[in-house]
């Protein structure tokens, strides 16, 4: 008996609206999650949080509570999108497949590591926006943060660069 209870793994794949967590997310299904497996599948979205100026914006001019339901409204069909997306890929790659979904507010780096802490994940999946220096270094790498602070082993999935011609 004790076989199978290692064989049940907790999987956390954090997803956006990036081409590079959908990569992420089919590698997973194909490499890591085995047919008939008792493993948990846990679809993470991590929406960012309101911008800080929330009722004013950088003219000074005052937002009404409609924009900012509408702005509201707008960050949850986003994140019902991409988990839609998400378990669709799930039934078709791996039908028996057990899955979860959340959605979690506040800054992606935060949100991820809270949440494979939280959750007990046996392993954090995630793909990589292949940012060049410049551009991590402004914006930051939510993989890197999470691969530093992340208890459980993290893989971090590349997406293929297409080049033409190119194996």
């Amino acid at each position: 008996m004790a076989d199978v209870a290692e064989s049940e793994r907790r999987i956390l794949v954090a997803v956006d609206e990036g081409e590079e967590s959908m990569h992420a997310l089919s590698w997973c299904l194909k490499n890591v999650v085995s047919q008939n497996s008792k493993d948990t599948l846990i679809l993470l979205y991590a929406k960012p949080p309101r911008a800080v100026y929330t009722a004013l914006d950088g003219t000074g001019y005052l937002f009404s509570s409609d924009i900012l339901a509408a702005m509201e409204k707008y960050g949850a069909d986003v994140a019902a999108c991409v988990l839609e997306k998400a378990k669709k890929m799930c039934k078709d790659l791996q039908q028996d497949a057990k899955v979860e979904a959340r959605v979690e507010n506040g800054d992606p780096r935060d949100v991820i590591c809270q949440m494979a802490e939280q959750l007990g994940a046996d392993v954090l999946v995630m793909g990589s926006h292949g940012y060049g220096l410049i551009k991590r270094a402004f914006l930051g790498s939510v993989s890197n943060h999470c691969a530093q602070n992340v208890k459980c082993p993290v893989l971090i999935v590349k997406k293929p660069k297409t080049n033409a011609g190119s194996k």
